[in-house]
């Protein structure tokens, strides 16, 4: 997929392109068993942004760059070279990917799957309520974080403890606005 980004003055910023795989002929059982989304639930973020504002705790949103593309495949998968980029020694070989790629139906289970285990790395818990609720409670240390495919709702008890969870994946992050 190619794509012309623009400035806000109409001139032309950078070219883009992906590889977006064509997910939808893919069939249950035969290229894919398990699909997920992780979007979290509207009353938990009503809660969440409710309780931080009552305790006066910032509130940062964060988007994470290529999310589908930080996923780890748990299956083996192939795909068709992509149209532009056939090896024409070998123009009937497939590729075999390592990591997902947009368009997969795995994708969004590999990224969070992924997300998650370092997530709880970090000291955070999953929610049993909701599995994109992550939960940070040390001493007087809490901090949560709500998970909406590759956006992130994050909020602590203090900037300093903010900082400290945002800060550990270089370039993994990306601070959105405040």
């Amino acid at each position: 997929m190619f794509k012309h980004k623009f400035k806000a003055d109409g001139t032309l910023e950078r070219y883009k392109t992906r590889w977006v795989l064509r997910g939808f002929t893919q069939r249950p059982g035969i290229d894919f068993d398990e699909t997920f989304s992780p979007v979290v639930k509207a009353a938990t973020v009503r809660t969440v942004v409710s309780l931080a504002l009552s305790r006066s705790w910032p509130i940062h949103q964060l988007d994470v760059k290529n999310a589908f593309l930080h996923g780890n495949l748990s299956e083996t998968v192939y795909c068709s070279q992509p149209t532009g980029f056939e090896d024409p020694a070998y123009p009937g070989y497939v590729c075999k990917l390592n990591w997902s790629l947009y368009g997969l139906k795995q994708a969004p289970r590999a990224w969070y799957s992924r997300f998650a285990s370092y997530i709880i790395q970090l000291g955070f818990v999953e929610a049993k309520t909701d599995t994109s609720l992550f939960v940070f409670h040390q001493g007087s240390d809490t901090a949560y974080l709500l998970l909406y495919v590759d956006d992130i709702v994050l909020t602590a008890a203090s900037p300093q403890q903010l900082r400290r969870v945002i800060s550990p994946p270089a370039g993994v992050l990306h601070e959105r606005s405040r």
